[in-house]
């Protein structure tokens, strides 16, 4: 359940940091959502008519089961290394503090690889 488009993972200064090509359909209201498949994982901090607000904090070997977001904006609170997983594709990402990635609508699992805590703030986008 993929948005059908090549997805080319950008951090908010240009800079490609890691690409998945996907194929597949539109992401539904059907799809899991992060809160309730990979709540070890996932906190609610707030929502509204516009974003949906979330603290995603991976220790080592944490994994979040398969789960689906709309476009949305990743904040790293703390890096490290994340591995994503979507339609038999996997990329692994070297996350940096600071850094902030934009990600078009997807569905992915996610599992933290390395050795440290790795804190995303994530903002889900409404259209």
């Amino acid at each position: 359940m993929l948005c059908g488009c090549s997805h080319t993972f950008i951090n908010m200064r240009g800079k490609r940091i890691g690409r998945n090509e996907e194929t597949g359909g539109e992401i539904t209201e059907k799809g899991q959502d992060p809160l309730k498949v990979a709540k070890n994982v996932y906190k609610f901090i707030m929502e509204n008519e516009r974003v949906r607000v979330l603290d995603v904090l991976f220790k080592p070997n944490d994994k979040a089961a398969m789960h689906s977001h709309p476009d949305h904006l990743v904040y790293v609170l703390k890096g490290g290394k994340l591995k994503l997983t979507s339609s038999g594709k996997t990329d692994v990402l070297d996350l940096k503090t600071g850094q902030a990635i934009f990600l078009k609508a997807q569905s992915h699992e996610a599992e933290n690889t390395g050795k440290t805590d790795v804190d995303l703030l994530v903002v889900e986008l409404k259209k």
